[in-house]
């Protein structure tokens, strides 16, 4: 599959920016530390990863607030799921071996954004940066996430810190914060609040440490299915259907002309 290929030190990506600029692969050492995609369509498969705006997570019923609503994109639950900016191509600004910018506009009352992906390779490790601009005139609640899927082996031992989980409905939707337990987190489809911003996770080939600043900093998704053997650790700028239920952690209101921004570090060194 044709795309934009990334390499430094003993990190290598493949990007596909017609594909949403969803990660087709990103290696360490020669081994997998995403599930590679292996051609398969990035928005329907458990493997590489996607990047979420202007929401991330689900919407109940598609709607945004009171007056707003998104097709559905989970019928089976009956949501909107992870915005819109993946299913849109990007433009390639700027590309090196190891660096490639890339933009998106999208333009989907109330939103008219400006979106801005900084990917960069180093020996120290992978930093992504995914920034969004409010272009319309108005203040718009706007939301940003990265969505891996993390490969993981047998024997994968994972660690973070958080304040809160939010226990969920059969729908995915929240009911309650809890004190947060990251010791079983095996099967488990978790949002995390209070997180702080670092989080790590072993396997036989990789020990691999995320480090999340900005709007990124403090809410974790955790999804880990026990039939599919991945692990998402994924970096979000608010909780599910946060613009419905604010109650649980509100989306960042952005001022016109006005930018949210996240970053996250990975960095690799030896497995168990």
């Amino acid at each position: 599959m044709s795309g934009l290929h990334l390499r430094a030190g003993r990190w290598s990506a493949h990007l596909l920016p017609g594909r949403g600029a969803a990660f087709e692969r990103l290696d360490f050492a020669a081994r997998p530390v995403l599930r590679p995609l292996d051609g398969a369509d990035p928005n329907t498969t458990r493997a590489g990863a996607f990047w979420m705006a202007p929401w991330t997570n689900r919407l109940d019923g598609g709607a945004f607030g009171a007056r707003h609503r998104f097709p559905i994109n989970r019928p089976d639950e009956g949501n909107a799921l992870h915005g819109l900016v993946r299913e849109n191509p990007w433009a390639v600004m700027d590309a090196g071996p190891g660096h490639a910018v890339l933009t998106q506009s999208l333009s989907a009352t109330p939103f008219d954004i400006a979106a801005r992906l900084d990917i960069t390779l180093a020996e120290d490790g992978v930093t992504l940066a995914l920034s969004l601009r409010n272009d319309s005139p108005e203040p718009c609640p706007l939301g940003i996430g990265w969505h891996p899927w993390f490969h993981r082996p047998p024997g994968t031992t994972l660690a973070f810190a958080a304040e809160t989980q939010l226990a969920t409905d059969r729908r995915g939707l929240p009911i309650a914060a809890q004190p947060a337990s990251t010791q079983d987190w095996l099967g488990q489809d978790r949002h995390f609040t209070g997180w702080t911003g670092t989080a790590r996770f072993t396997t036989a080939d990789h020990a691999i440490t995320l480090s999340a600043t900005g709007a990124w900093s403090h809410n974790l998704q955790l999804f880990a299915p026990r039939e599919t053997p991945v692990l998402c650790l994924e970096p979000v700028s608010h909780p599910p259907n946060a613009i419905n239920q604010p109650e649980f952690g509100p989306m960042h209101v952005v001022q016109s002309g006005q930018t949210l921004a996240g970053q996250i570090k990975i960095e690799a060194g030896p497995g168990e």
